[in-house]
């Protein structure tokens, strides 16, 4: 499965549609991002039961106000619609192979007791 281009009309409903979805915040004229789209698109074809998201910062500012993005690129990890990582800067293929792995590995039970936890 090849990267899906997100925008702030259906950004919700990807979430809340799939069990795992990872998104790509970018911008043409970065370099690191540049350098990372084609380790993300790899993956995309190695996990065809995540969605690989990209959205460009440029033309979603309101999306990425939202998501509170600082610094592209910055990857974030949705599981059943809940953040789950976060981090800025261009990964290599074997830490973007952890972050998933790692992603794959959550009890949601726990992490949704842990976000219950937080909301007080």
């Amino acid at each position: 499965m090849s990267t899906t281009t997100l925008s702030a009309a259906g950004f919700e409903d990807v979430l809340k549609e799939n069990d795992i979805v990872l998104v790509d915040f970018w911008a043409s004229w970065c370099g690191p991002c540049r350098m990372f789209a084609p380790v993300f698109e790899k993956a995309s074809d190695e996990h065809p039961d995540i969605v690989f998201g990209k959205v460009d910062t440029e033309a979603e500012r309101s999306l990425a106000a939202a998501a509170g993005i600082q610094s592209i690129p910055t990857l974030m990890a949705f599981r059943e619609g809940i953040l789950v990582f976060s981090q800025p800067g261009a990964l290599p293929a074997s830490a973007l192979a952890e972050v998933i792995s790692a992603v794959r590995a959550l009890d949601m039970d726990e992490v949704r007791a842990q976000v219950a936890a937080q909301a007080g």
